[in-house]
């Protein structure tokens, strides 16, 4: 049994592996230059071929989606192994609603081959 977990886990984390990278893992949210807004900087790290735009969404801890604005929109391209950093702008006044700032993987539907691994992480903000 324990060969059989062994073998689950190592499977699954190489499919994983072939996601993306976000980050920070805790990000904090800092003042901006606008009042009654605060910030969070980000780094995403596409290492999909097959996926070139994702997602931004930001949440608290029910996932209730909270409004946000992301410098260059909410949906991000990133080649194959580029990065692109981007700050998450968020109204002072849900400063402490916020739990969950997250990136998710979009396929095109174009009638293209759907990717069979949709990704989605989430960094949780301190």
């Amino acid at each position: 049994m324990k060969q059989i977990m062994l073998l689950l886990v190592t499977l699954l984390s190489g499919q994983a592996s072939l996601a993306h990278d976000f980050t920070p893992t805790y990000p904090k949210l800092e003042t901006s230059y606008m009042d009654g807004v605060v910030k969070a900087s980000m780094k995403l790290f596409n290492k999909r071929e097959d996926i070139r735009f994702y997602r931004v969404g930001v949440y608290d801890s029910d996932w209730n989606k909270i409004p946000f604005i992301v410098t260059g929109g909410s949906v991000i391209n990133v080649e194959y192994l580029d990065t692109k950093r981007f700050d998450v702008y968020i109204q002072k006044s849900n400063r402490d609603r916020v739990t969950y700032i997250c990136t998710k993987s979009l396929t095109l539907q174009d009638g293209s081959t759907k990717s069979i691994l949709n990704s989605r992480i989430c960094s949780k903000v301190k």
